[in-house]
């Protein structure tokens, strides 16, 4: 099995792997803790605690890593520490700069510990290569950081310019990959020095497990190297039934990523013709500002997320999401269920999320199901219209 196949095919056959030991197709579970040593040769390299060489991640570590084509992947124990492990190589008084809207868990760390840690940070409301050249404090600023689509407004920045800019400035760029997956971005091939991902969302896809992923580019093995060691030092492992249910998952991840991106621009094109709705933000619309750059750098479909914003503000959005049946009010994304939620509401009141936008992870359910779904939860809204006028 080789990495020039497509990603449908690698994905299916988790690379193909086949386990020596009993010729078996599917990955074996392995919980050990400890690994033999040689009674001869104690000072050996090899496998000795599993915190620092885990065997059961070799097979999902090697097929992320294809999927995004890098150098190198590491698994941890979610996506919060695989993100954080990128920020703690930093020293104090080093500068990041990343986009205002910038999934909330990130900001709050960067806020409460980041902060504390000695690192400066700028957000930036246009995350466009010349505001973020602007940003840049030359020979202080070590990463620049971008979600693309971005949670949860979907604006799909330009990867190869921004690169660009903060290569010029020495620093790396790191991206969150979570939203569009290997499967629809890549983002090493445009450049970036890093990929993150929640194992927890689409990789795994069944809403049963708390996984994270970094994989870097060619060329960047030290920064692997780096995070390894950040991985070990700080605990931050996943366990082997996890790593396990992680690689079941992504057998059918290519499968699962196109419907979701199906039957999320149905939706985001009956939501964008509702009386009830002010504005939809889905980057497979040709109405939204970064169509065009997601057509470049997006393939095989738009993701399985978008958000749109109600007609009576945040008291409407509210009563919509309340008044859904098939899809679930429920945080995270990327799972089989449809799931919706008032986004502001969870990120807390410094939220930068607008009051009235809610958010849509689509999943695997029938899209006439959804759409109904849909439709009847905003005559709500319609109806506190009318009776306003």
């Amino acid at each position: 099995m080789t990495n020039d196949q497509h990603p449908d095919t690698l994905a299916a056959t988790a690379l193909g792997w086949i386990d020596r030991e009993t010729d078996a197709m599917a990955a074996p579970l392995r919980p050990s803790t400890s690994f033999l040593r040689d009674p001869a040769h104690l000072d050996r390299t090899g496998r000795k605690f599993t915190r620092d060489d885990n065997p059961s991640y070799l097979q999902a570590e090697a097929l992320i890593n294809a999927l995004e084509g890098g150098a190198g992947c590491l698994l941890f124990s979610s996506g919060m520490a695989a993100i954080t492990a990128v920020f703690q190589r930093l020293m104090p008084g080093d500068h990041v700069i990343l986009p205002v809207q910038v999934y909330s868990g990130l900001r709050d760390w960067l806020e409460h510990h980041g902060k504390r840690w000695g690192l400066e940070v700028s957000y930036l409301p246009d995350y466009t290569p010349a505001t973020i050249e602007a940003a840049i404090i030359p020979g202080k600023t070590k990463i620049v950081w971008m979600e693309t689509p971005s949670n949860p407004t979907w604006t799909v920045s330009d990867i190869a310019a921004i690169v660009n800019v903060a290569h010029k400035a020495e620093a790396i760029v790191g991206i969150d990959n979570t939203v569009s997956t290997p499967i629809l971005t890549q983002p090493i091939r445009h450049g970036a020095d890093l990929v993150l991902h929640s194992g927890s969302k689409y990789l795994n896809g069944h809403g049963d497990l708390i996984a994270g992923a970094a994989v870097v580019a060619p060329g960047r093995e030290d920064l692997l190297a780096d995070m390894k060691t950040q991985r070990n030092h700080y605990g931050a492992i996943l366990g082997s039934f996890e790593a396990w249910l992680l690689l079941r998952g992504m057998r059918t991840l290519a499968l699962r990523v196109r419907a979701q991106s199906a039957s999320a621009l149905k939706i985001a094109k009956f939501l964008e013709n509702h009386p009830a709705v002010v504005e939809v933000l889905y980057p497979g619309l040709p109405s939204h500002a970064g169509h065009d750059i997601a057509l470049r750098q997006m393939a095989g479909g738009f993701g399985g997320m978008l958000s749109f914003c109600v007609a009576g503000g945040e008291t409407a959005a509210k009563a919509v999401a309340a008044r859904v049946g098939v899809i679930r009010q429920a945080i995270s994304f990327g799972s089989t269920e449809t799931v919706i939620e008032h986004r502001a509401g969870m990120e807390g009141p410094d939220s930068p999320t607008p009051r009235d936008l809610l958010r849509i992870s689509v999943g695997l359910e029938n899209i006439d199901d959804l759409i109904g779904d849909l439709g009847q939860a905003l005559e709500v809204v319609i109806t506190q219209e009318e009776k306003r006028a």
